[in-house]
């Protein structure tokens, strides 16, 4: 039997993961990716001795199999960080998540959240129209009214009620009722859900993660874009001006692109591709010219009225990344075609509400700047979601393509579900040889 021919589209996590896993099969395999650079999203780039990622990144495991593989590529370049992380609200700090540390809110506030919450949490509903309804029946009026609607619609950029909950899967901390009282009388250090602890390399950016996974790969193709895929020829045409056939294509590519680049779709198919939504992240990254004064990890920010719905200090989790005496933040503005941004402000707005929020007294502590625009952040779960991606996901794979990660796949997921869903392919790949 002739070897079957397998083509990768991206060299993204999931795109390396599959091409490492496949050559552990000794399975032949060759990678495509556009960027003239390996990692996808996980990329760090170094600027004057600064170190940034796009975005910020950490990994959570939840599954062995993925730390144990992470682990023996990363060695002692792996380490473990407590979470510390904290609400911007009403002008002051209170510890993340929300819902189990009430005791820092004013008291009016407290009350109300506590009493909701108690009113609550004996619901034993299973199933909700939409997420705002989840979040009322779980959490209660007061918590879903001061942070826990006001935060997402921000995040999402979309009334809550026009989502479903299909995404959760444990990524919103639910704590028992114990601990809610408990936070809502005394501060608690102590952190749960699914972030509580994560893990990031000691030195070089979470660029370190992807580097090792395609060290030793035998086929990877940078530079390389894939202008249109050819589902019943199984060809591919490149932005080199060549063509590739195959017999298996793994795609991590974003799910919308397909649309773009895979003509003569069926009319019922092409529909359910151009109702995916998606939200956009414009991250700006700062170097600054001093120390930081405090040891958070990340802030989030409800407020409507700041640009921002989340702030990182990636120097508090690897020094390595600031030169000597200085220090660095990421910050991360949500968007979309729903809720869109004004490009020509937004930087002049996130110093101005950088500073309204005292984490920069005066523009000029800002020494370096770094933009990375990214146009998919995270799939949007509406009420069209599943229909469609069930059907764009379905047809693919009936013509011969496993389109996986959490583009390709169209998921909300972490690194490590990245990771693990390339293996998951090249699985697959490995039933047809």
């Amino acid at each position: 039997m002739a070897k079957k021919k397998v083509i990768i589209l991206g060299a993204g996590l999931t795109g390396l993961s599959a091409a490492w896993h496949l050559q552990k099969r000794s399975i032949p395999y060759i990678i495509f990716e556009k960027e003239r650079s390996i990692g996808g999203l996980c990329r760090s780039k170094k600027i004057d001795g600064f170190t940034f990622d796009c975005d910020g990144h950490m990994l959570h495991f939840r599954h062995r199999y993925v730390f144990n593989l992470v682990k023996s590529l990363l060695g002692d370049n792996l380490v473990k960080h407590e979470r510390n992380a904290w609400i911007h609200f009403y002008d002051r700090l209170i510890r993340y998540p929300f819902q189990a540390n009430l005791f820092g809110l004013p008291s009016r506030i407290a009350r109300e959240c506590l009493t909701g919450y108690l009113k609550v949490h004996k619901n034993k509903l299973y199933e909700y129209a939409n997420f705002e309804d989840w979040i009322k029946f779980t959490f209660g009026y007061g918590i879903a009214k001061h942070f826990m609607i006001p935060y997402n619609s921000k995040f999402w950029t979309l009334p809550l009620k026009e989502l479903t909950c299909d995404w959760l899967a444990g990524f919103i901390p639910i704590p028992t009722r114990e601990q809610v009282v408990l936070g809502a009388k005394r501060d608690v250090p102590k952190q749960f859900g699914y972030n509580a602890s994560f893990w990031y390399p000691r030195s070089g950016g979470i660029n370190e993660l992807p580097k090792v996974l395609a060290c030793g790969l035998k086929d990877v193709r940078i530079g390389c874009r894939a202008k249109r895929i050819d589902l019943k020829k199984k060809e591919i045409s490149l932005s080199s001006g060549g063509k590739e056939t195959f017999d298996c294509l793994i795609s991590t590519i974003p799910l919308p692109e397909v649309w773009h680049i895979a003509p003569d779709l069926p009319a019922s198919v092409a529909v359910s591709f151009k109702k995916l939504k998606w939200n956009s992240i414009f991250n700006f990254n700062i170097g600054l010219n001093h120390c930081g004064n405090h040891n958070r990890h990340w802030i989030y920010f409800p407020d409507n009225k700041l640009c921002f719905f989340r702030v990182g200090f990636i120097n508090n989790i690897s020094s390595s990344l600031v030169p000597r005496g200085k220090s660095s933040m990421y910050i991360e503005v949500a968007y979309s075609r729903e809720r869109p941004l004004d490009k020509r402000k937004i930087i002049t707005n996130i110093i101005r509400d950088l500073k309204s929020v005292n984490l920069i007294s005066c523009p000029d502590e800002v020494c370096l700047q770094d933009i990375n625009d990214i146009e998919y952040g995270y799939p949007i779960y509406d009420l069209f979601y599943k229909h469609s991606r069930d059907n764009a996901v379905g047809f693919l794979r009936e013509n011969g393509v496993i389109s996986c990660g959490r583009y390709g796949s169209w998921r909300y997921m972490s690194m490590e579900d990245a990771i693990q869903d390339g293996r998951r392919a090249a699985d697959e790949v490995g039933k047809l040889f």
